[in-house]
């Protein structure tokens, strides 16, 4: 997903535009009664200063969001407990990234350092929810080495997001954006991940069977294609496994993953990025985006299942975050008590 900070001097017009209108109308109806409302900016003084610090305010914010933000990931952990695990169930550590977009990383020793702090939390189990590129598969390149280092006892487990299609690229040909896909899943299975293409695989852990789904990007909205399929991911699945979904696009959730007649227990998806602006303060949390996705960072549950959306480990558009910081999310399992 994309950012623009131009959003934000939009919003700082429009207040302007406003009061520049309410003035011409007061002008008008109180020049019936011999009464001016008109100052001669046509803006209250109070309100430019306003203006001006605010427009200093966010340009400072944004300035130091993409200086030192960038690769200040905050590792956030997390407790699950779902309904399809035993009481004694305990010890399965999962990982989560997303949204690396590495073609806006250019500091491999910071990443490096990243990869580094996740495989010190020794996880079971890794998984990737979308977006290992902008547009180009060459992107991650200079970061294969990095991400190769990536380590868990059952494996990483990738899915697709909607930018690694080549989809927002000019391409000579649909043979060059064949090919370029093609690429980038040969590059997973170099890395040693399993990609997961609406398909699942059951591990064993502590005795139990676990699937690990994934599907192709799904996205409730018409400006995102649809390559998912659900039913193709679970087939074959019985009921009482455990399922884990890797999801991209958290509309997904909403739209199929809880009506679906198979229980689907925990989801992990991205794309959100937390639109790399907002406020968490607390359990206070605020981002433009959440007026587009209802579900945009962190968890949400209905009826014993559960949606994960990860703020994302790189940045697109806007190089940098104010707020919202990039994430390297820990999940460790309970049984249903």
């Amino acid at each position: 997903m994309g950012f623009s900070p131009k959003l934000f001097t939009a919003l700082l017009l429009v207040p302007a535009d406003i009061i520049q209108l309410l003035l011409k109308v007061a002008g008008i109806i109180g020049g019936w009664f011999g009464v001016s409302f008109t100052l001669a900016s046509g803006i209250p003084v109070w309100y430019s200063w306003i203006a001006v610090g605010f427009g200093l305010l966010i340009t400072l914010a944004f300035v130091y969001g993409a200086l030192f933000n960038v690769y200040r990931y905050a590792t956030r952990k997390v407790q699950l407990r779902l309904m399809k695990l035993p009481a004694d169930f305990s010890g399965l550590r999962v990982v989560q990234i997303s949204d690396i977009h590495s073609g806006s990383l250019s500091d491999a020793a910071a990443v490096q350092k990243a990869v580094d702090s996740i495989n010190a939390l020794e996880p079971d189990l890794i998984f990737f929810t979308g977006d290992l590129v902008n547009n180009i598969a060459d992107e991650v390149l200079m970061l294969q080495p990095v991400f190769r280092q990536l380590k868990a006892r059952h494996g990483v487990f990738s899915i697709l997001g909607n930018h690694d299609y080549g989809d927002y690229y000019y391409w000579p040909n649909a043979a060059a954006k064949a090919a370029n896909l093609k690429q980038l899943k040969d590059i997973h299975r170099e890395m040693g991940w399993r990609l997961l293409l609406n398909e699942h695989v059951v591990i064993q852990h502590a005795g139990l069977d676990i699937a690990i789904a994934g599907v192709e990007n799904w996205s409730a909205s018409d400006r995102f294609p649809k390559y998912g399929n659900l039913d193709v991911a679970l087939e074959g699945l019985s009921e009482g496994t455990p399922i884990l979904l890797l999801s991209h696009d958290p509309s997904h959730w909403k739209a199929q993953v809880i009506h679906h007649p198979v229980h689907i227990d925990a989801t992990f998806s991205g794309h959100t990025h937390g639109m790399q602006f907002g406020i968490e303060w607390g359990k206070f949390r605020w981002s433009p985006v959440q007026y587009v996705y209802r579900q945009w960072a962190g968890m949400y549950e209905h009826a014993g299942k559960y949606l994960y959306v990860n703020r994302g480990f790189g940045v697109i558009g806007y190089p940098g975050r104010v707020g919202i910081l990039p994430e390297i999310t820990v999940f460790d399992f309970k049984g249903n008590s």
